[in-house]
């Protein structure tokens, strides 16, 4: 695991539509960026999309004459659609997501009932990186650190000091992600949390998403220490029981979030949409009764 001793540049872009946040990670004006967790943003109602979310990046990246190399996920998000495919076509850079995203492939091309010839080999992605495995960001190293549990794949990226850390836990007065996805887990979520709050306490961390209580202004980074005292899901004497059973009562109660059959079915294939039919339109598929 890279040891923490750079502090990169972070940009974080919020997204209001879906609550998510954007990073563009860098060291410096002319450095390699990488960009984690894009938003294509999409309407339900008419099944239109645009890019404003991801053009916003683009603005940033090219106002600090950043080069990117990467444009990372965190897993494939059930909240809001993959700009990855845009985004390389306009700045370049590789798709990487962590290794696992065949297992969730394989879960879901049989709820979608996909087309024969979609891959569940993760050969839309142009890296399939592995728990541990280590890459350069420029002259920043990155590594992966794989955190299942909100699903099988989702992993976090340590860039120095800071680490971006998907779905697998929100701002303190948040909590933690779900773990009532297909090959989601409790259990192994509280693990996966345990080792990303066991890194040093002045380490830097990214949420992918903020769902501000009590009007409070929209935040995204905190610090291990922070999380340790206050997270009210998972901070220190919170034992894996007790949060089991927590996680698995709150989970009953909650909605599936808007946009998942659309999302995750796009964000499998790395952000591009589903094959056009004759006609010359792609279709997202709408399972009943499936989930």
């Amino acid at each position: 695991m890279t040891t923490p001793s750079l502090k990169p540049q972070v940009h974080g872009i919020f997204d209001p539509a879906t609550w998510t946040v954007t990073y563009v990670v860098h060291n410096g004006t002319g450095s390699a960026a990488a960009i984690i967790d894009s938003v294509l943003d999409y309407d339900p109602k008419s099944g239109r999309t645009r890019t404003t979310s991801a053009d916003k990046v683009i603005d940033y990246v090219m106002a600090q004459g950043l080069r990117v190399q990467w444009i990372l996920e965190t897993h494939a998000h059930a909240d809001h659609l993959s700009a990855a495919p845009y985004l390389k076509q306009k700045l370049g850079g590789r798709i990487g997501i962590g290794d696992q995203i065949t297992r969730v492939q394989k879960d879901f091309k049989g709820i979608f009932n996909l087309e024969p010839e979609f891959r569940m080999d993760g050969s839309q992605f142009d890296a399939l990186l592995k728990d541990q495995e280590e890459f350069r960001i420029g002259d920043l190293t990155a590594s992966v650190m794989a955190v299942p549990g909100h699903t099988p794949a989702c992993v976090a990226y340590q860039v120095g000091d800071a680490v971006f850390v998907g779905d697998t836990m929100f701002m303190p007065d948040v909590g933690t992600a779900r773990c009532d996805f297909p090959g989601g887990d409790a259990k192994t979520l509280y693990a996966s949390v345990r080792k990303l709050l066991s890194l040093p306490p002045d380490t830097r961390l990214f949420m992918c998403h903020d769902y501000p209580p009590n009007n409070r202004p929209v935040a995204f980074e905190t610090t291990v220490a922070e999380q340790r005292a206050k997270n009210i899901h998972v901070h220190d004497g919170i034992s894996e029981a007790q949060f089991v059973e927590m996680r698995t009562k709150r989970d009953a109660t909650l909605e599936m979030p808007v946009l998942i059959l659309p999302a995750v079915q796009i964000n499998i294939r790395a952000g591009e949409l589903p094959p056009k039919e004759a006609n010359g339109i792609a279709y997202a598929k709408i399972p009943l009764n499936a989930l």
